[in-house]
């Protein structure tokens, strides 16, 4: 995500006993940039979504948040709000400096799985996350938003991927995976993910042995066995950036074809139990691009979301805390990685 020049990512993590949550902030640079999204799962946790409709007069963006605790967990936004305020960064409201910052949230669910159902992100965690954004590479794994994540019957977490188009352009995509969906082919364990990467980028993920693969499928229908059926229990959530100077409508299409990018890395995707969410963020002030560029930075974003899944379930870490028991796909799967079956995993690198 950081690829993208002017953008900041931040996380503050919550791992104390009884705690598996926290928040992830995109932070824009000074005087915001336009944004929009598309918001595809049946239960989704949002806030300032309806602002980025590319009908309505708002057009810049002065920080995303992504936050676990479920609607709870909403509230970290106003952390980042009140910071921003300080630092004097929003919407122009008045002559006299009066401003608004613009924080578009989207939250995943995630309550319980430290052990504790009320600890839930707060307004003083997504306040840390603005005051830890930086420009150096993306943490990824269980950090942030994607502390307590899970993605059908493995440990999930936050994963980011870019790509620069042949004209100079960058996209990238920062992604939480939280689905009710699965990230592997349930008859193999293939990583879904691993066969759209960019030259090289999964080269160090092999074909699980079959019986990881039936052993991993049977955990993962007793994990559904024990979830109980209800909407807004699971969710993908995310933001794609690019340095091309996009109006609010093109930002909303391209994340439109994020989800497509998403479509390809969890199998389902987008159910009544989901509340998948992308936003799009265009940082560039250049001329406004062609439609032969801007199809190509669209289809570019669906596959940083695709890649974005894989690098967030490889470095992902097994959890097992007295409330949930979930593995790591590197755990699940070690002969992936050159250890033999049912062994320790192998040497394992990140990219992304």
């Amino acid at each position: 995500m950081t690829d993208v020049a002017g953008l900041r990512v931040g996380h503050c993590t919550r791992r104390e006993p009884g705690w598996l949550t926290g928040a992830t902030v995109v932070l824009t640079p000074p005087g915001g940039t336009v944004g929009g999204v598309d918001v595809r799962g049946g239960a989704p946790g949002t806030r300032e979504t309806d602002l980025l409709d590319p009908r309505n007069v708002v057009d810049r963006v002065d920080a995303v948040v992504l936050a676990g605790g479920s609607a709870f967990g909403l509230a970290a936004a106003d952390g980042a709000m009140q910071t921003l305020y300080a630092a004097g960064r929003g919407w122009p409201v008045d002559e006299d400096g009066g401003v608004v910052p613009i924080v578009p949230a989207a939250v995943l669910f995630d309550l319980g799985r430290g052990g504790d159902f009320g600890h839930v992100p707060v307004a003083a965690d997504g306040a840390a996350a603005v005051r830890a954004a930086h420009s150096g590479p993306v943490e990824q794994g269980c950090v942030g938003a994607g502390t307590g994540a899970r993605a059908g019957g493995l440990k999930g977490g936050v994963g980011s991927a870019s790509a620069v188009l042949d004209d100079g352009t960058t996209v990238a995509a920062l992604v939480v995976v939280n689905a009710f969906g699965e990230t592997c082919d349930q008859r193999t364990g293939e990583l879904l993910a691993r066969r759209h990467g960019l030259a090289g980028e999964f080269d160090h993920v092999g074909l699980p042995d079959a019986h990881e693969a039936e052993a991993a499928r049977e955990r993962a229908l007793a994990a559904y066995a024990e979830q109980p059926f209800r909407p807004g229990m699971a969710t993908v959530i995310g933001v794609i950036a690019t340095d091309a100077a996009l109006s609010k409508a093109q930002c909303q299409k391209v994340s439109g074809l994020g989800h497509d990018g998403l479509a390809r890395a969890v199998d389902p995707v987008h159910t009544l139990l989901d509340g998948d969410t992308l936003f799009t963020l265009a940082v560039g002030d250049r001329a406004p691009v062609d439609l032969a560029a801007l199809h190509a930075l669209m289809v570019a974003a669906g596959g940083c979301v695709t890649r974005a899944v894989g690098h967030a379930m490889l470095a992902a870490e097994s959890v097992s805390n007295g409330a949930v028991d979930l593995r790591s796909y590197r755990d699940a799967f070690p002969s992936a990685f050159g250890a033999p079956p049912g062994g320790a995993p192998g040497p394992f690198a990140l990219s992304g």
